[in-house]
């Protein structure tokens, strides 16, 4: 089986207070981005459970703890019956980028399992299970634009009417570390009306949609903040960090060319809305 896990920028985002597990509930929504990975399981001839292979862009750590193994892990332990499998990720999308691509992955690692042993769980069990694997998760079970409360986990269906925009991500090559990103900002200091916003024109949403992570993350990073002030000067009615970062995105009424004038080794994406 292959599909192609796919990234996630975050139309504004708030850290409300923290929980007493050490997670933090937050509010944001979630918008689906057509930039893939490409993931292959296959079952093995081979005793051994799982075995990982990984392409495209380098994960940093060892092979046994992609977040895939783990999602795979987790499902081995809860259905013996799956026999030992074979994983083949190729990363396309960036690492640390406040894209969620990890997080993709595992969760669809979970989609894939399901849908190839007929393990019949639920969408609310697969939630349930990827909230295991990480706070983003849940929403690539979903995988469609919500609002997000909790960790990330307690999602509302939304409509984002941005059909015809086009939409630019770039990415500095910066990794960002999330844990340092939560310990640099206060929680509760920011409140943010999300669904009023969201009615109006991406071009009213500067000041008003905020990411409460853009401003500590700017200051460490000034190549971010020069990102996002490059977005407007060349003509983004909206433009953001995702996440945590370190990605920045733009929103464009017309179409829009990668930009020349930023370094060689900036990852760019751009893509038209289709609805």
């Amino acid at each position: 089986m292959v599909i192609f896990p796919n990234c996630k920028i975050n139309l504004g985002l708030t850290v409300d207070n923290k929980r007493p597990d050490g997670y933090h509930n937050i509010s944001t929504v979630f918008l689906p981005i057509p930039l893939h990975d490409i993931l292959e399981i296959v079952p093995s001839k081979s005793s051994i459970k799982i075995q990982f292979e990984q392409s495209g862009r380098l994960v940093d750590g060892k092979s046994m703890d992609n977040l895939c193994v783990k999602a795979a892990q987790l499902l081995q332990n809860l259905f013996p019956e799956i026999p030992p499998i074979e994983i083949y990720l190729h990363k396309n999308i960036p690492m640390g980028a406040g894209l969620g691509g990890g997080s993709s992955d595992a969760a669809h690692t979970l989609l894939a399992l399901n849908e190839l042993f007929k393990l019949n769980l639920s969408k609310q069990e697969l939630i349930q299970l990827s909230l295991q694997l990480g706070s983003d998760c849940p929403f690539f079970i979903e995988n469609k634009p919500c609002f997000a409360t909790g960790r990330g986990e307690i999602m509302f269906p939304i409509e984002v009417n941005l059909k015809s925009y086009h939409i630019l991500l770039i990415n500095p090559n910066i990794h960002i570390s999330t844990a340092w990103a939560f310990k640099e900002i206060a929680p509760g200091s920011m409140q943010v009306a999300f669904k009023e916003i969201l009615q109006e024109e991406p071009i009213k949403w500067r000041n008003k949609l905020i990411n409460h992570f853009e401003e500590v993350v700017c200051v460490q990073f000034p190549e971010i903040r020069y990102i996002l002030d490059l977005m407007y000067e060349q003509g983004a009615e909206y433009a953001a960090m995702t996440g945590t970062g370190s990605t920045i995105y733009g929103i464009f009424k017309n179409a829009v060319e990668p930009f020349s004038s930023v370094p060689s080794h900036y990852f760019q994406f751009a893509f038209e809305v289709k609805n």
